[in-house]
């Protein structure tokens, strides 16, 4: 799936409007804007810098990064890689079928890019390993510092 188009709700929402109305459309029908800021802050992190490592804001709390730390024997990348991740199918509600597989990839590959744009905007000097992870559950997005 490359196109929120090609989605069978998005699809058929569309068709039942006669095809003059898209996925723009379907969202101004189908959401409100708690959850297109919700959104915003997924697409566009913030970040915290910790003892070297570089993390999601979200994925930070003190004892779970000394906990990881000390596990990891301070190793930046395996820590960062361990709490900097987002599985995707656990942001929204999806059903086992390859329609709903296909559109957590495509959603996990548009994160992934977005994650890579934010990193570099926020660390211009340094490099970033972004990535997907495939897992039985569904995609999961990660970063860890990387070499340039």
């Amino acid at each position: 799936m490359g196109d929120p188009m090609e989605y069978p709700k998005i699809k058929s929402w569309v068709d039942d409007w006669g095809g003059a109305v898209d996925y723009v459309d379907y969202v101004k029908h189908s959401a409100d804007l708690a959850t297109l800021v919700a959104f915003s802050r997924i697409f566009w992190p913030r970040f915290v810098e910790v003892g070297n490592c570089v993390l999601w804001d979200r994925a930070y709390e003190e004892s779970t990064f000394e906990a990881w730390r000390e596990k990891l024997a301070g190793d930046t990348r395996k820590i960062e890689a361990m709490l900097n991740q987002l599985r995707v199918w656990e942001v929204v509600e999806s059903e086992d079928v390859d329609e709903d597989r296909q559109a957590l990839e495509f959603s996990a590959e548009c994160i992934a890019k977005a994650w890579s744009a934010a990193l570099c905007a926020e660390f211009p000097g340094r490099a970033f390993d972004v990535r997907i992870v495939d897992s039985e559950d569904g995609p999961i997005v990660t970063f860890s510092s990387g070499m340039r």
